[in-house]
């Protein structure tokens, strides 16, 4: 499963002040679980947009805190900046980065909006994907009339709050909640210093195209409304720039809907409007961070136009963006600083997975329970899977062309399966340590002692989760195999046979963890329908082991 992050940009008015920035921004340091991004206030505006993001409970808890603190520091009625605004918080939009949909990011938003007309008597107004209503959906609509028309604005009955009484809040305002798509800022260069010919390509890409001209005069319909000509990416607003620093011409763009208009797609979509134009792009910029899967779709585009095969790794994959896109060409790209989910990573956290190998034996073989048989079951399964996954990068030299496609997918599959099988790796310790944690909580007092066995069982239980996982997902790699075994390279075949046996092994493997931790349980009508599936399973995979092992042998050395 991948990590659950969801980022938060409040904008908050305040943007001379650097004590009162300050201890906004503060408040992210203070909850574990978030990170923060970026801080940029603005003089002119009298306003500053904070960046944070991390996980979604841990994002909302930080969010109201930062809204509360902008209530006490920032007073609106002695506010003047020259950007449209209504509240101290002025807007606080989420927007959904990994491993949580639109729909889930919604209720957060809700949730947020209400505590804060609850706790903080502010009136919260919901926008974008969270509105409530097709009229609400536009921020600029919701915040016209801003501070200084915000009170009358509260006693029409079209204008009540979504959350919180309609009475204004002299000091705070109102704040605008909402979840929108992830907005990158992405120029793209070219080898011309003409912002006449920057601006040309913009025009031709951005979604609201180009006024539409005839001898030089502009052209409107029948209601005096200028027509314009569409352009080719919609979500997207281009204009073309000088870069004096550079010395070259951009597409500046924001692409405010990556799964319209991918980062892949307005880079290409501009290499062809440029060449029409007798340019050349040269390489690409991207402005603070982007999400992971960005880069990860960049990629597999690329690999794809090349028929090559997308099933590497993660690593592989952003080498291969970034290179194709050519972030690296005005100054070094360095994807730890760059992705989210990288930025986000706790550097800290000891992972089994940081080790090289011989390092992990060592460890293994060290005078500790952890790593034990569960994380070294999950690690031979990732081991089958990878194998698979070679396999399937190298298809037979006589498939057509067409046959990349088949093979490829496969290979992602296999990509996938290693991936969550190396998560369990750590996973498995992390359950372990969790057990040893139970047995450590005191049980002086009745109340104590049944406490302690409660936590003792509810980690027991999630002991015997975690194999079980691992059984599940390494038995998904035969599948995988058959299919490399029937249609894959015959000179790699063998691979196939010992992928078998690696999985098979990894199944039985976290079959014994979960037997002996079921054997520890004082409830053992819990422990029966993790003992049923996992008996399942380990039949199903003895099977095929046999099975595919039989076609291996055969087809190596029939007898």
């Amino acid at each position: 499963m991948p990590q659950r992050i969801i980022e938060c940009v409040p904008n908050f008015s305040e943007g001379r002040n650097p004590d009162v920035i300050k201890q906004i921004a503060d408040e992210v340091e203070k909850i574990s679980g978030v990170k923060l991004l970026d801080v940029g206030p603005g003089k002119a505006t009298n306003r500053t947009v904070i960046t944070f993001a991390g996980e979604p409970e841990k994002v909302i808890e930080t969010a109201f805190q930062m809204i509360k603190k902008a209530s006490e520091l920032i007073d609106m009625s002695q506010h003047h900046g020259e950007h449209p605004r209504m509240g101290a918080t002025d807007v606080c939009p989420l927007v959904p980065i990994s491993g949580i949909s639109m729909e889930e990011t919604v209720e957060y938003a809700k949730k947020l909006g209400k505590r804060v007309s609850e706790e903080l008597s502010i009136p919260v107004y919901l926008y974008e994907y969270a509105a409530t209503s097709s009229e609400r959906k536009n921020l600029s609509v919701i915040r016209s009339g801003e501070y200084e028309g915000l009170e009358s604005k509260l006693k029409d009955p079209a204008w009540q709050p979504d959350y919180g009484k309609a009475i204004f809040n002299k000091r705070a305002g109102a704040t605008v909640i909402g979840v929108r798509d992830f907005l990158v800022a992405y120029n793209v260069n070219l080898n011309t210093t003409s912002v006449k010919l920057a601006n040309a390509v913009a025009f031709d890409v951005r979604e609201s195209g180009r006024v539409e001209k005839k001898n030089g005069k502009t052209l409107r319909d029948q209601n005096g409304n200028v027509l314009r000509e569409p352009g080719l990416l919609k979500s997207v607003k281009a204009i073309g720039w000088y870069i004096e620093e550079y010395g070259i011409a951009q597409v500046s763009m924001n692409l405010t809907n990556l799964n319209i208009a991918p980062v892949h797609t307005a880079f290409e979509t501009c290499c062809r409007c440029a060449e029409k134009r007798g340019m050349r792009v040269t390489g690409s910029e991207l402005i603070g961070l982007i999400p992971l899967q960005s880069l990860l779709d960049a990629g597999k585009h690329f690999l794809n136009k090349q028929q090559r095969s997308s099933g590497v790794s993660e690593y592989e994959l952003v080498k291969i963006a970034v290179k194709s896109l050519g972030l690296n060409d005005l100054s070094p790209f360095d994807p730890q600083k760059r992705v989210i989910e990288y930025v986000l990573e706790d550097k800290s956290a000891k992972s089994l997975l940081q080790l090289d190998l011989k390092t992990f034996a060592d460890e293994t073989a060290a005078e500790s329970a952890t790593p034990g048989g569960g994380s070294v079951s999950a690690y031979v399964g990732a081991l089958g899977a990878a194998l698979t996954t070679m396999v399937a990068n190298l298809p037979a030299p006589k498939h057509s062309e067409k046959d990349w496609v088949y093979f490829s997918d496969i290979a992602e599959k296999g990509q996938h399966l290693k991936k969550e099988l190396l998560q369990l790796v750590d996973e498995d310790t992390a359950a372990f340590n969790k057990i040893m944690e139970a047995f450590k909580l005191s049980k002086n007092t009745p109340e104590e002692k049944e406490r302690r066995n409660k936590v003792v069982e509810e980690a027991t239980l999630y002991a015997m989760e975690i194999p079980l996982k691992t059984m599940e997902t390494a038995i998904k790699v035969f599948e995988i195999i058959a299919a490399l075994i029937k249609y894959g390279n015959k000179n790699s075949i063998s691979d196939g046979g010992v992928a078998a046996v690696c999985c098979r092994s990894a199944v039985y493997g976290a079959y014994l963890n979960v037997k002996i931790n079921a054997a520890t349980l004082k409830d053992q009508e819990k422990a029966r329908p993790y003992l049923a599936k996992a008996n399942e399973i380990l039949e199903q995979a003895n099977w095929q082991e046999i099975n595919l092992l039989s076609r291996v042998e055969n087809a190596i050395y029939p007898s």
